[in-house]
């Protein structure tokens, strides 16, 4: 697999990334989240004031540990609700599918006992494919070299 151009979207141009780490738990856990989709990232942007797009040459290196789910399914939910329940794992790399606002939600419900497994994924089986890639060690940030960015905001 060669290079190929992916995005994140921020407040600001993002030249230098890094591993971001906080209190907020995310689908893959810590790291730096970029997305194969252009749309998606600048869906990202668009919740800051001054949205911006930023772009990077992405160039897999087949020695990092990497974790690919290339669809939804039930290690991929349970991965994703270990990791927000601040389960480290020591892969280099997290690809799949994002557990956005709507699923995030129905994920919630499902750590909660609310819903069932069974439920989650009937109800989880009609959305939008999204997708992310997670560098979660600082190793992992040397596949990815910032290419350009640019302002995103929706045109209204």
């Amino acid at each position: 697999m060669g290079k190929e151009i992916i995005y994140h979207g921020s407040y600001i141009a993002v030249t230098d990334p890094q591993i971001i780490k906080g209190q907020y738990t995310k689908d893959f856990g810590e790291g730096f989240y970029c997305t194969i989709f252009e749309h998606q990232a600048i869906r990202w942007a668009n919740k800051y004031e001054t949205p911006i797009l930023s772009l990077y040459e992405y160039t897999p290196n087949e020695n990092m540990r990497i974790l690919h789910f290339p669809d939804m399914t039930d290690e991929w939910l349970d991965f994703i609700a270990d990791c927000r329940n601040g389960k480290r794992h020591d892969y280099d790399i997290v690809i799949g599918a994002m557990a956005d606002d709507q699923i995030y939600n129905y994920v919630a419900d499902f750590l909660n006992g609310v819903i069932s497994r069974e439920a989650f994924w009937a109800l989880a089986k009609f959305k939008k494919p999204t997708h992310q890639i997670c560098f979660c060690t600082e190793e992992s940030l040397k596949c990815i070299k910032f290419h350009s960015s640019k302002n995103c905001s929706y045109e209204d």
